[in-house]
Order: C-alpha cells, then structure tokens, then sequence
C-alpha cells in the first residue's frame, strides 16, 4: 500500500499515512484535527536504473575519459567497421548466343 506525506498548513506538522491509491485525499489533519488544512506532499520516487539494459544508462552522453581515470570501457561487440565494404563486382551481362555452322 502506497504512503502519502500531508503537511497541515496550521500546526505545520508532517504526517505519513498509508492510504490505498482508490482512497481520496485526507482533508482533516491527523494531528490537530482541523478541516481542510492538509496538503499532499509531492515525494520523490526512489527508484535507481543501475547496471545494462535501461536506456538512461546504455544510451546517455559519456563524457571523455580523464587522465586519472582506471576504469575502461570495453569496446562494443558489433563495432562498425572503420570505413565502408567495398561494392561486389558487377555481374556481366549474358551475351548474344554465337551463330551455329549449320545456318
């Protein structure tokens, strides 16, 4: 069940109550019991996109290696080659069957 953070705008108390997502918003505070003085508190989520195969981490801008830096990076598996596959040779036309002796 998700916890919701009101703040009452006349004790300034902070509360957290566990509430379902159905439920409406409280409108008296827990504390000092006053109508209509509770606000909900916008939170930060806690979620951290760590290791391969999230798009922030795989695709985000890296910034160049510095001197003191250890750590490197692999090469990628299926790098592209460095310049590009030469075009195969043109198939040649088939040519004009030859005349026969007996014509």
């Amino acid at each position: 069940m998700p916890t919701y953070v009101y703040e009452c705008s006349s004790c300034h108390k902070i509360s957290e109550v566990e509430q379902r997502i159905i439920e409406d918003a409280l409108d008296t505070c827990p504390a000092c019991h006053k109508k209509g003085t509770v606000k909900r508190v916008i939170q930060p989520v806690g979620v951290m996109f760590k290791g391969a195969g999230f798009h922030i981490n795989d695709y985000a801008a890296k910034s160049a290696p510095t001197e003191g830096d250890t750590k490197t990076e692999a090469a990628p598996a299926a790098a592209a080659p460095a310049e590009p596959a030469a075009a195969p040779a043109p198939i040649p036309a088939p040519s004009a069957p030859a005349p026969s002796k007996n014509e």
